[in-house]
């Protein structure tokens, strides 16, 4: 049961970071999230901060005494791409004319 677990955490954290790839490379945001993402290349600079959070949180925590604070680090990360991908579903800052 555990592999199980294990695997799909690694599908997840890898669509995670493609999709934040292809956010930042390429403006694209997949279907569920067109509609309300206003700056695809920040949701993917989230997204991607999100997926090395997720992994730093999940693969490393698990080791007692051996990192600390790693894994604190990732979920900070993960809070913080949270927020970013938040800020993306907002309009960017008006560009005075001129």
């Amino acid at each position: 049961m555990h592999m199980y677990l294990v695997v799909a955490a690694v599908l997840v954290v890898t669509l995670m970071a493609v999709f934040g790839i292809a956010g930042i490379t390429t403006g694209w945001v997949a279907p569920f999230g067109r509609r309300r993402v206003l700056r695809p290349k920040l949701w993917g600079y989230g997204q991607l901060l999100g997926a090395v959070g997720m992994s730093l949180w999940m693969f490393l925590g698990v080791f007692p005494g051996k990192f600390d604070v790693v894994p604190l680090v990732g979920w900070f990360l993960f809070m913080g791409s949270l927020g970013i991908q938040m800020l993306a579903q907002r309009p960017g800052p008006a560009v005075p004319p001129g």
